[in-house]
């Protein structure tokens, strides 16, 4: 059975299927202004609810040379207004110890990186906040291991968790969806999110370059994430990815976000009422 964790309105882990999206990192406003706008109507019309996600920081850049975000007091601002003029939840990661509190006085979800998955400190500051923790499954970590930063988590008494799949390291510089650790990661008995636009990266290419991402494949494996049970999707999103400041060969256009979601939610009702008939059988028995 999965643990309901709730989020704003979203009752992360029920049978409704929730997005998290939003830009990759916090640019112009009226990027965010636009990206939200759209991200509102989508979830109006296809009735998903949706937790909006960007960075304030992206501190695992390449290269110095890179954007990496306005920081955490202008970020924190611009996500307060997404929150305030739109109504929803939002997210955003965090780095070290410090940022933490101030990120949990703002976000309803406090991010910790797959990099960083686990570093005890930070995963437990973040926990004592209160806050709903996302924890991004490490790509060097094998998925059942992921109940070790769940545990930390629970350690300090918070159990408002989720886990998010994102790929695994595989060979050189290319990373790869192994369908078997959502059965992992639903074992712990926590709401599992797939991040989908974070597995198609390809390491070691910028992401401004049209290499540094294979889209084409985003229809397939988010297809098969959602027939394995996931309680969620994260799919980053942008007006135009291909002048995105981080991630520009990996976000999905939020135009053609709609489209993209509408098998996936099919996909979802007929998992969900496949789980229900396996239950039933099981209780019959």
């Amino acid at each position: 059975m999965t643990k309901i964790v709730q989020v704003g309105n979203i009752a992360c882990g029920s049978e409704q299927l929730f997005l998290i999206s939003g830009p990759c990192v916090i640019e112009t406003e009226d990027v965010m202004l636009r990206t939200a706008e759209k991200l509102k109507e989508v979830s109006e019309r296809l009735k998903v609810p949706v937790i909006y996600k960007s960075s304030f920081t992206k501190d695992n850049r390449s290269s110095v040379d890179f954007y990496q975000g306005p920081g955490l007091e202008e970020g924190l601002k611009v996500l307060e207004r997404i929150k305030k003029d739109f109504g929803f939840p939002v997210l955003t990661d965090i780095h070290t110890p410090d940022q933490a509190a101030p990120t949990a006085e703002v976000c309803d979800v406090v991010q910790i990186p797959a990099y960083l998955a686990m570093q005890t400190s930070l995963v437990t500051t973040a926990a004592k906040t209160g806050a709903v923790i996302n924890i991004k499954h490490a790509q060097f970590l094998a998925p059942d291991n992921m109940s070790k930063p769940a545990q930390k988590c629970e350690s300090v008494g918070n159990s408002k968790i989720i886990l998010t799949e994102r790929g695994y390291v595989f060979g050189y510089n290319d990373l790869i969806v192994d369908p078997r650790a959502f059965y992992h990661l639903r074992k712990t008995g926590y709401p599992v999110v797939f991040d989908i636009t974070h597995s198609i990266r390809k390491y070691g290419i910028p992401s401004a370059d049209p290499r540094g991402g294979n889209r084409e494949v985003m229809p397939t494996i988010a297809r098969s994430g959602v027939a394995a049970g996931v309680d969620g999707v994260f799919i980053e999103t942008h007006p135009d990815p291909s002048k995105a400041l981080c991630d520009a060969a990996s976000q999905l256009c939020v135009y053609d976000l709609e489209e993209f979601m509408k098998p996936l939610l099919d996909l979802h009702a007929v998992e969900v009422k496949y789980r229900g008939s396996m239950a039933a059988e099981a209780q019959g028995r």
